[in-house]
Parts: structure tokens; sequence; C-alpha cells
């Protein structure tokens, strides 16, 4: 293999395992090369993550040290992605009845996740999370992307019970725009007592869900190092129920009668 074939295959080892620790003789095994001619590599390969603005090499030395690949995005992507996904959703056709906005089509595409992800694990990776938590349904998407950039495992909090998690804990709450008691369970084997967990979330409107989560991670023993909300409802919904949130777009107006308005937000 020639070293610009190298390079190339190296690149896309490495972004195809984030967060994952590969050792110099792994890869040197890899592509039939000595552990001298894979350091050069490695530099270069550095640089060109450098340059692009798309993650870092992290070296760990040692017997059983290696690289790996941290994926990040630059904040000028961020806040140009942020700008135009604000455009996107401040579209009066996506205005429901009830006044809601439609956002599945958009949290459920990867390319418009994908980014987000990577944009809340840069806010929140220097907390060390062992977790990432949300809630069913449409906060997956975004819960699995981040969780994927920071090389954690993610942890879904159900509405109810079902047979298939096995004994679990059940918790009420009271949401906070409807003010109505509703119930989320967590299986007891999907989480650890005393983790480190980052809640991630699509949407906070009076934050009575998010309340109720961070409840239950005090059932497990569990420490919320953070919490990241994709949207805020900024509509005169009185105080929230929960502070210290990141957000990355803020709803500031939505009318029954066409007019719609998403800004980004400055993180």
């Amino acid at each position: 293999m020639k070293r610009a074939e190298r390079l190339v295959a190296m690149t896309q080892i490495l972004m195809a395992k984030p967060n994952q620790l590969l050792s110099l003789s792994s890869l040197a095994e890899c592509f039939g090369a000595g552990k001298s001619t894979i350091s050069e590599d490695l530099l270069t390969v550095r640089e060109g993550f450098a340059i692009s603005k798309r993650g870092y090499i992290e070296t760990l030395s040692g017997a059983a040290g290696g690289v790996r690949y941290i994926p990040e995005i630059s904040f000028e992507e961020a806040d140009k992605f942020l700008s135009g996904l604000a455009g996107r959703l401040s579209d009066k056709e996506r205005i429901l009845a009830g006044g809601y906005l439609y956002m599945t089509d958009l949290l459920f595409d990867p390319a418009v996740v994908h980014p987000l992800g990577l944009m809340f694990a840069r806010v929140f990776r220097s907390e060390r999370p062992d977790a990432v938590v949300t809630i069913e349904t449409k906060g997956i998407p975004l819960a699995l992307e981040c969780a994927g950039a920071l090389g954690v495992p993610m942890v879904i909090v159900r509405h109810g019970n079902k047979v298939t998690e096995g004994s679990s804990v059940n918790i009420n709450f009271v949401s906070g725009s409807s003010q109505r008691i509703q119930t989320m369970s967590l299986s007891r084997r999907a989480l650890e007592p005393g983790k480190r967990v980052l809640i991630i979330d699509d949407f906070i409107k009076a934050g009575g869900t998010t309340k109720g989560m961070m409840d239950l991670m005090g059932e497990f023993g569990a420490n919320v190092v953070g919490i990241g909300m994709l949207m805020e409802s900024a509509l005169g919904d009185g105080p929230k129920l929960v502070r210290d949130y990141r957000v990355l777009l803020r709803l500031t107006e939505l009318e029954l009668s066409g007019r719609v308005t998403v800004v980004p937000v400055t993180y």
C-alpha cells in the first residue's frame, strides 16, 4: 500500500471507531508496516484533523497506550449549521394544530442529528459523563449521536413499564406544561448506581419532564453532570422547573395565523 493510500485508510479507521483506543501494534499489523512508519503517518493525520477542525488525535503512552480519534465540530461550522436549521424550523408550514411545531422529520435525519450530537459532546465532554440519558422517543437520535461522539452508552427512560425491561424503577412526575401526573420508568439493569449522567432531549417548555428525569436519576444514585436541549420555548410559559441547562435553539414566536420564529443560541 502506498503512503497516500495508507493515510486515507488510517483516517477512515480512526473516524469509524471514535473514542476507541487503537494500539500502534494493531495498526502496524493491519498495514504491514513498522511502528515508526505508523507513528509518522499518525502525525500527518493529526495535522490534517487540526486543519480541517474535524476533531483531534489523542495519544496515550505506555505499554497499554495507543491513539484514539476524538470527533468534534468547529464553532464556525456549528454556527452556520444552527442558523440554517433555525431557518428550516421557522417555516410556517411546520405549525400544527394546537400550537405545536413539527420537528420529527429533522430529528430522525442523520445529516441533521450528527452535527447536533457533536455540538452537545463538545459542550459536555469536560464533565466526563459515563452515560447519556434521554426519554422516548424524539430525543433518542440526538442522545445516540451525542453518546457516540462521547464514547459512552445511551440509556432510554420509558413512559411506562415494559415486560422486556425486567425489574424497573418507576416515578410519577407532573408535566410542567399540562400539569398532568405522568409516569416514567427505567430498568434497574440499564444504569449502574453512582454513574455520572448527561441528560439530552429535543425540547423543553416548562421543564417537568426534565425534572422528572433528574428525580429518577436520584433513585439510581446517579450524578447529573449536565442537561442539553435542542430547543427551548420562550413563549411566556413561566419559569422553568430546571436550571443550568444548555440549549442550541430558541422558539421565540409561534402563532396559528402562520408566524413562527426559531433563532440559534450562542453556546
